[in-house]
């Protein structure tokens, strides 16, 4: 089978090669993959891991070969799924408990969107539940988990202010149900319960003097690479705020992935979820990697593998 392997020495920093079929453990599935995404720190994955890595987490697709333990889908069921790696391929081993079946009114190009950034954007807004009523600021707001963010805590009752690059970027979350657009953390105005940041460097130094007294900045990236300085008299103003880290894979019990797949997916198929996306061939991915680093893709990369 044919699948998107890490080149680093090469003209280009991934390429598409044959492979052998996976080898599937008791608790995996076997998954044909229709589609799959390309999330912001897999790129700099392609130039760290050696010659021969397989990348891909993010994968929708039908499932061929059911888990031999019984954990999963049966086969033939539409699924949205998480893998370690190797998802972006022809076919793909996927662990029962991280996969979930979704309805043929999702494309598998907007399931392929929710693994990664889904989750991440569910799981850091369950920080401020109940959020009914609530102010949320979520920088990177135009990004893969930053338009699904705001499209969530909306749904769920919350007032978002939403922080974007540029008045360019902030057109890709246009009707997303965000109460206030804004370019820089600066403008906001007021205190906020819950802050979700992405950025890192003076966008945090900035959530930090915008947390409410016992609110919680989460803190799942730092796309700026800028180091950020913290000092205790920064919260005199709004004491007992907390700095919650986020790492998806260790965020929530194994268990929990499945049902977190199920309510995305649900969201999507129901309509008060729409994922942002621009799809492309596969073949396209060494094109599309770069402009991705340069935030110079609205929402989420998606790419399509042609079913042989």
């Amino acid at each position: 089978m044919l699948a998107v392997v890490n080149t680093p020495g090469g003209a280009e920093p991934v390429a598409i090669r044959e492979v052998a079929e996976p080898e599937l453990r008791p608790h995996e599935a076997l998954v044909a993959v229709h589609a799959f995404s390309l999330n912001r720190g897999e790129l700099r994955l392609f130039q760290v891991r050696a010659e021969g890595w397989r990348p891909g987490q993010d994968i929708a697709g039908v499932v061929v070969k059911a888990a031999a333990d019984g954990s999963g889908c049966p086969a033939g069921t539409r699924v949205v799924a998480l893998c370690d790696w190797e998802g972006w391929c022809e076919r793909a081993a996927v662990p029962g408990d991280r996969m979930a079946a979704m309805a043929d009114n999702v494309s598998f190009a907007a399931a392929a969107a929710l693994p990664v950034a889904g989750l991440t954007a569910l799981r850091t807004l369950r920080h401020g539940a109940p959020l009914l009523g609530k102010r949320v600021l979520i920088t990177g707001a135009a990004g893969g988990v930053g338009n699904l963010a705001v499209q969530i805590a909306h749904r769920s009752g919350a007032h978002v202010t939403a922080v974007v690059g540029s008045r360019e970027r902030g057109a890709v979350i246009d009707g997303l149900g965000a109460a206030d657009i804004i370019t820089r953390i600066e403008e906001a105005q007021g205190r906020f319960p819950l802050i979700l940041e992405s950025a890192g460097g003076a966008s945090l130094t900035a959530a930090l003097a915008r947390v409410e007294a016992r609110g919680t900045v989460v803190i799942f990236g730092n796309s700026s690479g800028e180091k950020t300085n913290i000092d205790f008299r920064d919260f005199s103003e709004h004491q007992n705020a907390r700095i919650q880290s986020f790492h998806y894979f260790t965020c929530e019990p194994a268990e929990r992935f499945g049902p977190d797949l199920a309510l995305l997916a649900g969201l999507v198929a129901e309509g008060s979820l729409k994922p942002r996306i621009v799809e492309h061939d596969w073949h396209e991915l060494p094109r599309i990697g770069p402009l991705l680093r340069e935030r110079r893709i609205p929402g989420k990369a998606i790419f399509t593998v042609p079913q042989r």
